[in-house]
């Protein structure tokens, strides 16, 4: 299972950084600062993720399935929330219809919320 985390969060972030730099250097011709600013919070989101599960896959006192229910809400999240945001961000320029997505963005960061809760009391839980 760590490798697994450790392998999607270089995943994750490998991609961010592509993503950022097609926004900075591509992008910027066709969006306006708002939505390139929108789409930098996806990038943002994202990345903070991957460290996330980087910081995960050192945890050596979170059971197997705990590491699993979390990673699971990471990824969903990623996908969601940084996903709907690219989206949402490029839409001008795309014939994707945002309209369909709209409860993603929401619905994902929720997800990111919770993965970030589990840990928590995961943690609170433990007895040091």
């Amino acid at each position: 299972m760590k490798r697994r985390i450790v392998l999607t969060g270089a995943f994750i972030g490998m991609l961010a950084i592509i993503f950022g730099a097609f926004g900075a250097h591509l992008l910027k011709k066709y969006l306006s600062v708002d939505q390139l600013n929108t789409f930098e919070v996806g990038v943002r989101y994202q990345m903070y993720h991957a460290f996330f599960l980087f910081f995960l896959s050192t945890r050596k006192d979170i059971a197997e399935k705990t590491l699993k229910t979390i990673y699971n809400l990471v990824v969903a999240g990623v996908l969601l929330f940084s996903g709907s945001i690219y989206l949402l961000a490029t839409k001008d320029v795309t014939v994707f219809d945002s309209k369909i997505i709209v409860f993603a963005t929401p619905l994902g960061g929720f997800l990111l919320i919770i993965a970030w809760a589990v840990l928590f009391f995961t943690i609170l839980r433990r007895k040091s």
